[in-house]
């Protein structure tokens, strides 16, 4: 049996869609099982164990139309048994059909139904405490007679990678008998992004706490001025315990400088889903406009936590529409002073 999941776009997407990988391979070991994602997200499914191939979709593709026929054109070529298209939208649709695979899989809706031999409607809630992204992947999986079990994403280091991080951060003057700490300071989009004075409340908190924590800020070249307001914002005290210039210059450094974090904390987004995939364990705050339970499920409290505005104030169905819309008018209700408590209990039980 040859198999194509498709999976394009966001890395944390890329990376939570992984698990249909894993969990076919376990059913089926003599599979052939590709994986069609975008190029710019490989590092977090590179050396993944259950992915015989990585199929590249390029930015070339998308933009040419002559690229992205020929692309369909090798698709067809590889004659696929199944496709599953997690993706679910005009470009993984045309893959899918284009591929003539005879068992094409993806989620229902009423203008591409008639591209796929078998559709399924989303759960609206979870039905094994696990949040929906995970739960709605494998139900998808159903069609190839694979029941829900719990699989989570995972990244796979080389010890290489491990040992070159290590060796950075020793020679940063970091102490690995200190609690360390990786921070997400920065989300998606500035409507994923708590606010930047708010995060650096939060930080200072936790100084305060405990004088020996060292933070990491996770972030990029072009996102240094905003990481650097996070920073500015701070305290004294805390500035000296932030190693602003420690960061990866690649996805991968940056996945294997984390690995030797004790936690991440910050912003819900690909760098979180990536911290859980290294087993390290994570402090989420949610944007205001995003339902909780999509991302984050009841089974993950044990090493992870998450806070979201409607655990402290009244919210209704109508108050995302709006956070959606109106975004810095939610988290300027979401103050430090709702977190800090969750976040020091969160750190309490890290036993460090």
């Amino acid at each position: 049996m040859k198999v194509l999941v498709i999976q394009q776009k966001m890395i944390g997407d890329v990376l939570t869609s992984s698990i249909l990988c894993e969990a076919i391979k376990k059913k089926y070991p003599s599979a052939e099982l590709h994986y069609l994602v975008n190029s710019h997200t490989v590092p977090v499914v590179e050396n993944n164990p259950f992915i015989d191939e990585l199929v590249l979709f390029s930015s070339e593709m998308e933009q040419s139309k002559l690229q992205f026929y020929r692309f369909l054109k090798e698709i067809r070529k590889a004659k696929y048994d199944v496709v599953i298209d997690v993706y679910g939208k005009i470009s993984s649709n045309l893959m899918s059909y284009f591929s003539k695979a005879p068992k094409r899989i993806s989620y229902h809706k009423k203008h591409t139904a008639f591209l796929y031999t078998q559709t399924l409607e989303r759960l609206k809630k979870p039905e094994h405490d696990c949040s929906l992204a995970i739960e709605n992947r494998l139900k998808l999986l159903e069609f190839l007679e694979i029941p829900f079990q719990e699989i989570t994403s995972k990244i796979y280091l080389t010890q290489a990678e491990i040992a070159s991080a290590e060796a950075y951060v020793t020679t940063s003057n970091i102490d690995f008998k200190k609690p360390l700490f990786m921070v997400s300071v920065l989300g998606s989009s500035e409507a994923k992004t708590y606010p930047l004075d708010y995060m650096a409340s939060l930080l200072d908190s936790l100084v305060a706490e405990n004088k020996e924590a060292q933070f990491l800020f996770n972030y990029i070249p072009k996102q240094e001025k905003e990481a650097r307001e996070v920073y500015e914002h701070c305290l004294p005290i805390t500035q000296k315990r932030i190693f602003f210039s420690v960061f990866g210059k690649s996805l991968r450094e940056f996945l294997a400088i984390t690995s030797h974090c004790d936690a991440m904390i910050g912003n819900e987004g690909g760098a979180i889903n990536m911290a859980k995939a290294l087993n390290i364990p994570t402090f989420t705050i949610f944007s205001p406009s995003l339902k909780m339970q999509n991302w984050f499920g009841e089974k993950e409290n044990k090493n992870h936590k998450a806070v979201h505005l409607s655990e402290f104030i009244p919210y209704q169905e109508e108050d995302f529409v709006a956070a959606k819309k109106k975004p810095s008018k939610y988290y300027l209700k979401f103050t430090p002073s709702y977190i800090v408590q969750p976040l020091h209990d969160f750190i309490a039980n890290l036993s460090l």
